[in-house]
C-alpha cells in the first residue's frame, strides 16, 4: 500500500508562483500525475510523468507556466507551477499507478487507473 503526501500548497497574488511536491512510501515505476478540483467542478487532469523515463504531458490550460519532474531517489513528484492566475485555484492532489510501461501522454489519458492519491493541498491565487 503506497501513501502520498502533499505540500506547498498556499496563497499567492496572480502572477506569483507555487512548488508542490508529493512524497511517496515507497518507489513506483509507473505513471504519476497532478489533478486539481475547484468548488462546484469536476477534477481535471493538469501534469502527468511516466517515472520509467520521465517523460510528461500537461494540460491545454498549464502549458509554458507549469512543470512537472520526478526524484527517483527521493520518491517524490514536483509541480512547479509559475504565472499562477485565479483560474488555477483549486485544491491540487497527486496520484499514481504501477505500469512496466508507458509515456507521460499515456499517463493522462488513462486518468482512470490512478489509484494510489494524496489527501490535497490548496492552492489559492488573489488577483
Amino acid at each position: 500500500q503506497v501513501q502520498l503526501v502533499e505540500s506547498g500548497g498556499g496563497s499567492v497574488q496572480a502572477g506569483g508562483s507555487l512548488r508542490l511536491s508529493c512524497a511517496a512510501s515507497d518507489y513506483i515505476r509507473g505513471c504519476k500525475g497532478w489533478f486539481r478540483q475547484a468548488p462546484g467542478k469536476e477534477r481535471e487532469g493538469v501534469a502527468t510523468i511516466y517515472t520509467g523515463d520521465g517523460s510528461t504531458y500537461y494540460a491545454d490550460s498549464v502549458k509554458g507556466r507549469f512543470t512537472i519532474s520526478h526524484d527517483n531517489a527521493k520518491n517524490t513528484v514536483y509541480l512547479q507551477m509559475n504565472s499562477l492566475q485565479p483560474e488555477d485555484a483549486a485544491m491540487y492532489y497527486c496520484a499514481a499507478y504501477r505500469s512496466r510501461g508507458g509515456s507521460g501522454g499515456g499517463c493522462f489519458v488513462t486518468q482512470y487507473r490512478y489509484n494510489y492519491w494524496g489527501q490535497g493541498t490548496q492552492v489559492t491565487v488573489s488577483s
